[in-house]
């Protein structure tokens, strides 16, 4: 029987690949494990699904500003390292697919010292830390932005485009109204921050949400621990973060609010719904959703809101602008070439395995 290892995690967006990829192998036979961390959003993602066995190992973050926990960090990574090195000579797989995430990176090392060939998966237009840290490991780098192999070593980039998991194009707009409890009458604005939630624009929509349910119907996924409860209204519905009702939440959409994290942007891109993108600033990142922004936005697909420009106003201003020209972004969005990212990507991992 042939064995897959997947890792990847921090957030949701360093999971939902592997979430797409895991069930074709498990359809075709293969010996599914993935390592992750002992309490991320990996483990609560991937522990529910049959037929995969889930490692937890100790894993620090990579920062790039100063924090007394970088003193204690390396040392859970080099722990890390030792675990996952003792869990891949157990397990024995043909292949490593890594979606990037500071856990992925004692597991590509533990990889490595098992002698087993690593595939790994970049989302963004530039490398982030973990996946750069990871790349001299690797067979190959497999790329969702064409402009990403200039960042990459000669000879290890691989275009394939956007992954989409299977869940999403079974979007059903009907299930999610009455999910909502929302009504066919009025347009649907989905405002996400990614799965760890976004503080700032949590607080200028809900210091604008009179104006916001004035026209919209709002499904708000605020991030752990962002519930406001004292927020009560038939207009405007609350959540932490969903999973299975994320397809229908997406199908009844008119516009949508979000940062520009890859995976989700390229989603909303193959959904055809028109966007509103607020990245993380430089100062909160490395700077990575900037770029996807600006790509998209060249492109046609969204508009842009910068959060050092973001009030209540220009919030309310710009999704009101957005909803207005949604027609011209669905014809952009349209021309776009659904390309099949998936199956090529499962094909790269096969020809990687040993």
């Amino acid at each position: 029987m042939s064995k897959i290892m997947f890792t990847g995690g921090g957030s949701a967006g360093h999971v939902t690949v592997n979430l797409a990829l895991i069930p074709h192998f498990i359809q075709e036979g293969w010996s599914v494990d993935y390592i992750g961390s002992e309490a991320g959003i990996e483990k609560q993602l991937i522990e529910p699904l049959q037929n995969v066995r889930y490692h937890g190992i100790a894993t620090g973050k990579l920062r790039r500003y100063l924090d007394w926990q970088n003193v204690k960090d390396p040392f859970k990574v080099i722990k890390g390292a030792f675990q996952a090195y003792r869990i891949i000579k157990k397990q024995k797989p043909d292949v490593l697919f890594s979606k990037g995430g500071f856990v992925s990176v004692p597991v590509v090392i533990g990889a490595r010292l098992n002698k087993v060939p690593v595939l790994i998966h970049e989302s963004d237009l530039t490398p982030g830390l973990a996946n750069k840290i990871a790349i001299p490991f690797a067979a190959g780098v497999c790329t969702t932005f064409p402009e990403t192999k200039q960042h990459l070593p000669a000879g290890k980039s691989h275009y394939v485009g956007a992954v989409i998991r299977d869940q999403l194009k079974a979007g059903d707009a009907a299930r999610g109204r009455k999910f909502a409890g929302f009504v066919s009458t009025k347009p649907v604005l989905l405002i996400m921050g990614g799965s760890l939630g976004a503080r700032k624009i949590n607080q200028a929509v809900r210091a604008s949400l009179g104006k916001l349910t004035e026209k919209f119907q709002i499904i708000h996924l605020c991030g752990k621990g962002q519930v406001d409860q004292s927020l009560q209204s038939p207009q405007y519905k609350q959540f932490e973060y969903v999973n299975e009702e994320l397809p229908d939440l997406l199908a009844m959409s008119d516009v949508i609010i979000s940062r520009a994290g890859s995976n989700s942007i390229f989603e909303f891109l193959y959904l055809r719904k028109p966007m509103l993108l607020i990245p993380l600033t430089k100062e909160a990142s490395r700077g990575d959703q900037i770029l996807n922004a600006r790509s998209f936005q060249s492109a046609g697909f969204c508009d842009v809101l910068y959060e050092e420009n973001m009030t209540p106003e220009t919030l309310v201003s710009s999704v009101t602008d957005l909803y207005a020209n949604r027609d011209k972004y669905i014809d952009n969005m349209q021309k776009n070439d659904r390309k099949d990212a998936l199956s090529q990507l499962i094909d790269l991992i096969k020809n990687t395995a040993k």
